[in-house]
């Protein structure tokens, strides 16, 4: 196309005429709703306007520079350039050109300078870099990858090789390695890059960029604003640069040709072009509003956007929640030591930001995380961590208060986006840093503030937090109890929440100069260490949660205490300084140490202390439980049986024993008095960790913790009671504000953090190195997006994924969900098998509901004295053969439309099947019981629900239709074949039903007597039917196992629900929960358990 007019005066008629022909062709190829992107110097294809409005916009203020090929603009080849209409040039499925047109046509022309403020002649004027990058990109999309190939571009091969190295951690000495033997291997004329270096340069274009801030190295300054030129701080007066070590004339003199290399730097993701990717892209943009337009909405919390937190803040900031494509963040902090080495002391920590507005099963993935800030080491950044934020802040600042224009791909129109920080997720440590409050010492709780109650333990050396009567009813009689508890009656309230005007009018008119060297700042209130700097954010008072206690941590210490205590471990918190301290405060004096004559210090054992045999029973349960597949890791390499310990565990391995394993091991061992509230305990964050919360549950669950926590300061040492049992007090009111705790929880953060240290590959550059890999890897998470016909992160399967359902068959009974594994065999089924296996499908498959009604009508009335029993009886017997027959007599007169796969199931299946070891339904992987004896897994356990009619006697003519749960083995997964190659799988199981083979024991656990399955003449179920449970074999019954069930992973439950108002359960007080809170006398001395001496100021049992 001719592009002489456009440096041609723009009042000539060359230009208009030009000018109209371009016009012509972009509103016949590229418009929407009669608009298009203006490619005038001020809209920098930013704005969609109409025909009127764009040759205005080019008449008067000409096209922007560089702009010389219309790619925007419907143009498919070019005189001056070469073809790219890569549509028709490579046939292998991936969309180059939505990946440039999303990635850079919409994402970089904000970018785009225009220095020219006259006439707008360009003349030979030269594309600017961002032009340069884009029409380089052009090149490589277009250029083929050898001559001849019509599958892949270069830019294509080489954005695939990219993915295939980030995927699999390839080394970038290893993918050189494999780009020279591609070299060497391909026909003469091949175009791939030479080494790593020259690939990543090739698609740098697509990916974004980051800013380097130079820091004090003492962490008082950034060197930026004004203070950009600087060369010392202007709080320590320390050096900006390191110090050159050449001293003599001759190094001075070289070292001033030497680049300065500066003492700290500070590594800036910038956000905003971030979160507009997720705007731009095509892939993305419309999940983004989801939780306004796919959220259910019953009462039950699945997401944040259901929590009253999303909605207070909504409330108060109506301009803000009108436009639902807002973004909510979450900002999380952790720090790492990058060199996977323990002896090496040094952290780094990445400042991540979280969108919140994406759908469960995208909100906390790691391609979703966006790495803000990357704060160097060697040390953390401490109190200093507002220096750091200060560039994080502006930009959310301006999010708030301006906003940025952003184009939306699905909506394809432009829109001004904003974005607000809702909370902060961190561990406990980091919450000080962040919110300015210490964690330390005598007000250590953030959430009780002021009110926190704690006592200094003398011997112990620390504070303990007790006082959790605080929390119960002003007439529970736990409040005047004073023998069971410190000595004292409990008259005080629960302390208040600290709302954002209460820390401001603590902290008004306080300043804080920041410095590790600084020590000149007076002292706060009570622990305050600083006004934190997230109050500069308009709407930050008002949130009503703005630093979360992070459950994954707390769970973790909490487990480790209890096990060390009751196990007598190591760190047991029950030591000879522990009962020093309970002697100087007066209480419980069965276990203060006793004297004997020869001076020697005698301890009575406590009733939490299990004994030689009980160790060994719970370590036992432990050591051999096995777990279903993808449930947890080995834990049982963690346990030793003889000698009794527990040891090596990680965080959750923690979280898996304090959700079930746990209240299992316990079952048998210690008095009731202690194994009660201790399973109390763990039913407590089994329901917190629960994906779906609602208002009422939680409730229930503020009233249950207070009341455990009682009962557990009923038994256990003041030094049990550090700061991180103290805390889960508050974990189901934070709950009840936020939401599941899934998306306000470490473990994808932790997750994020391994995925970030394996970038390091220079140890002396180790933040360098993390920046330019999560720059190589967010440029290849982007891109995977269009690439449809191969696996990336985005659409990997699961390892348990039920793979692809036929969409041919027309009868659901037909649909085959799931997919098998190894170990198929085929087999000749005998007749009472298959003759049952049918009758099973016939009896589930719904298109045969009314048949079955018709049936059992016929029966009835040929026999009107049968009892109903019989009847049942006949019509078991009978069915399938009078269902044949009716089929085939119906398709005879041609009654009804008789399809072919209705005629296909009533004819039953062929005499041949298959037979196999293993079936992926559900998301949940299936094992027979056979090969689990060599196998760490347990995957044969089977539940099923079924309906069951029940007679209270032979002449009884009423029956009773109730859902029976059925716990069973699974013995053979069966696959019946009928014709047209329709398939339906089944398990046969062993079941134990309802009766004296199934009960539950005095905690509240379900337990089987697997070993006298019932004698049922339905042994079989659908597949997709199954449910999935492991057991645990009782330690002390033989023959009798304890059922625990288990749900597969990321499933979440979107059904709706009953609808129930979350408001009034917020304000309500009925609700109340199945507590114990039996007030009987504590025995807190362990009977047939030795006492012991103390060595070294432990106690060794």
């Amino acid at each position: 196309m001719d592009r002489s007019w456009m440096y041609k005066f723009r009042g000539s008629k060359e230009y208009e005429n030009g000018l109209d022909k371009l016009l012509d062709i972009a509103f016949e190829k590229e418009s929407v709703n009669g608009k298009i992107v203006c490619p005038c110097k001020n809209c920098k294809l930013g704005d969609w306007v109409d025909r009127v409005t764009a040759k205005d916009h080019l008449t008067y203020h000409g096209f922007l520079n560089g702009y010389v090929r219309w790619f925007v603009h419907g143009e498919a080849s070019s005189s001056t350039r070469p073809t790219y209409d890569l549509g028709d040039n490579f046939d292998n499925g991936n969309d180059m050109q939505g990946i440039l047109h999303d990635g850079i046509c919409f994402g970089r022309v904000e970018n785009y300078s225009d220095d020219n403020d006259g006439d707008g002649i360009p003349g030979d004027e030269e594309p600017n870099n961002d032009a340069k990058c884009f029409y380089e990109l052009l090149k490589n999309a277009e250029k083929e990858l050898y001559p001849g190939c019509k599958k892949y571009s270069q830019l294509s091969a080489i954005i695939r090789l990219f993915h295939i190295k980030c995927l699999n951690r390839v080394s970038n000495k290893g993918f050189t390695d494999l780009l020279e033997f591609i070299k060497d291997a391909f026909p003469v004329g091949e175009t791939f890059p030479k080494s790593y270096y020259e690939a990543k340069k090739m698609i740098r274009g697509l990916g974004l960029s980051y800013n380097k801030i130079h820091a004090c190295p003492n962490d008082c300054m950034l060197y930026r604003k004004e203070y950009e030129n600087d060369t010392e701080c202007h709080v320590c007066k320390t050096s900006r640069y390191l110090e050159d070590k050449d001293s003599d004339a001759v190094g001075e003199a070289l070292s001033k040709k030497k680049k300065k290399v500066p003492a700290k730097v500070l590594r800036h993701f910038p956000l905003i072009p971030l979160l507009q990717r997720l705007f731009m892209s095509s892939k993305t943009a419309s999940f983004m509003r989801w939780h306004e337009e796919g959220r259910t909405e019953d009462g039950y919390m699945r997401h944040p956007a259901d929590s009253p937190a999303w909605k207070t803040f909504d409330f108060r900031n109506r301009d803000f929640a009108e436009e639902t494509r807002n973004i909510r963040l979450g900002l999380t902090l952790d720090g790492f030591n990058p060199f996977r080495s323990l002896n090496v002391h040094y952290s780094t920590w990445p400042v991540v930001l979280i969108p919140y507005n994406l759908p469960p099963w995208m909100c906390m993935k790691q391609e979703y995380f966006f790495l803000s800030l990357l704060i160097p080491g060697p040390t953390m950044p401490g109190n200093n961590l507002d220096v750091y934020l200060e560039p994080l802040i502006e930009e959310l600042k301006l999010l708030w208060e301006v906003g940025v224009n952003t184009y939306d791909a699905s909506m394809n129109r432009n829109f001004n986006m904003r974005a607000a920080l809702l909370w902060t997720i961190s561990d406990f440590p980091a919450l000080a840093n962040l919110s300015g409050w210490s964690t330390k010492g005598e007000f250590a709780c953030p959430s009780c503030h002021k009110d926190t109650c704690s006592r200094w333990l003398r011997y112990s050396g620390k504070h303990c937090y007790m006082g959790h009567r605080r929390f119960l009813a002003s007439d529970h009689p736990f409040r005047k109890d004073k023998r069971s508890f410190n000595g004292f009656e409990e008259h005080d309230k629960a302390p208040s929440q600290l709302s954002g005007d209460m820390v401001l009018r603590e902290l008004d008119g306080h300043t804080h100069t920041f410095g590790r060297l600084n020590n000149d700042n007076r002292k706060l209130p009570y622990n305050w260490k600083k006004r934190s700097i997230f109050f500069e954010l308009p709407y930050w008072k008002g949130n009503i949660l703005r630093h979360n206690l992070d459950v994954m941590h707390i769970e973790s210490n909490v487990c480790e205490s209890v096990l060390a205590t009751i196990l007598g471990l190591d760190k047991s918190k029950d030591h000879a300084k522990a009962r020093d301290d309970l002697q100087e405060m007066g209480i419980r004096p069965e276990l203060h140490p006793i004297v004997d004559e020869s001076g020697k210090r005698y301890y009575p054992p406590p009733c939490f202390l299990m004994n030689r045999a009980e160790k060994e029973i719970f370590c036992g349960v432990l050591k051999q439980i096995k777990v279903s597949d993808g449930y947890s890791s080995n834990i049982s390499k963690c346990i030793s049986k003889k000698p009794p310990k527990i040891f090596g565990l990680k965080s959750h391995d923690n979280h898996i024993l304090m959700q079930q394993l746990f209240p299992l091991a316990l079952r048998r061992v210690l008095p009731k008095q202690v194994r009660a509230p201790l399973i109390d305990l763990c039913n407590f964050f089994r329901g917190l960790c629960s994906k779906v919360l609602h208002a009422r549950e939680l409730i229930q669950l503020e009233r249950r913790i207070a009341l455990t926590l009682c009962h557990l300061e009923r038994i256990f040492p003041p030094s049990f009671f550090d700061i991180m049992v103290h805390l889960p007090i508050h974990l189901a009111t934070e709950a009840r504000l936020a939401g599941p705790v899934q998306y306000r929880w470490m473990y994808p953060v932790e997750r994020y953090l391994s995925t970030l240290k394996a970038y390091v590959r220079n140890r002396s550059r180790p933040e360098g190195s993390i920046a330019e890999g999560y720059l190589a890897e967010e440029c290849v998470v982007f891109c995977a997006r269009y690439l449809d016909d191969v696996e990336t992160r985005s659409n990997r399967a699961t390892r348990n994924h039920d793979g692809n359902i036929d969409t041919r068959v027309e009868l659901p009974i037909f649909v085959n969900p799931g997919r098998h594994l190894r170990g198929v065999n085929i087999v000749n089924w005998d007749v009472d098998t298959m003759k049952r296996a049918h009758q099973y499908v016939l009896f589930n498959c719904e298109i045969v509901q009314p048949f079955l009604s018709e049936h059992r009508e016929m029966i009835r009335n040929q026999n009107p004295r049968l009892r109903i029993r019989d009847i049942e009886r006949i019509h078991n017997e009978t069915f399938a053969s009078w269902f044949a027959n009716q089929v085939q007599n119906m398709d005879f007169v041609n009654e009804r439309g008789i399809s072919d796969e209705l005629r296909s199931l009533a004819q039953g299946p062929n005499f041949i099947g298959k037979r196999y070891k293993g079936f992926i339904i559900n998301g949940i992987r299936f094992h027979v019981k056979e090969i689990e004896q060599r196998r760490k897994t347990q995957n044969s356990g089977v539940v099923v629900i079924a309906k069951m009619t029940s007679y209270s006697s032979a002449n009884d003519r009423n029956p009773v239709i109730g859902d029976v749960t059925y716990y069973g083995v699974l013995k053979e997964i069966v696959e019946l074949e009928y014709f047209l190659s329709r398939k339906v799988v089944l398990f046969k199981c062993d079941w134990v039903g309802q009766g004296r083979m199934q009960r539950q024991d005095e905690n509240g656990f379900t337990i089987v007597d697997l070993s006298r399955p019932m004698n049922t003449g339905e042994p079989f179920i659908l597949a997709s039917q199954a449910q999935q449970v492991f057991y645990a074999e009782d330690p002390i019954d033989k023959g009798w196992h304890v059922v625990i069930k288990t749900a597969p992973r990321d499933c979440f439950d979107m059904d709706r629900r009953e609808e129930i108002d979350v408001e009034d359960y917020l304000l309500s007080e009925t609700c109340t929960g199945d507590i114990s809170d039996d007030n009987e006398e504590i025995r807190w001395v362990r009977e047939g358990v030795g006492g012991t001496a103390t060595t070294n100021n432990m106690i060794i049992y």
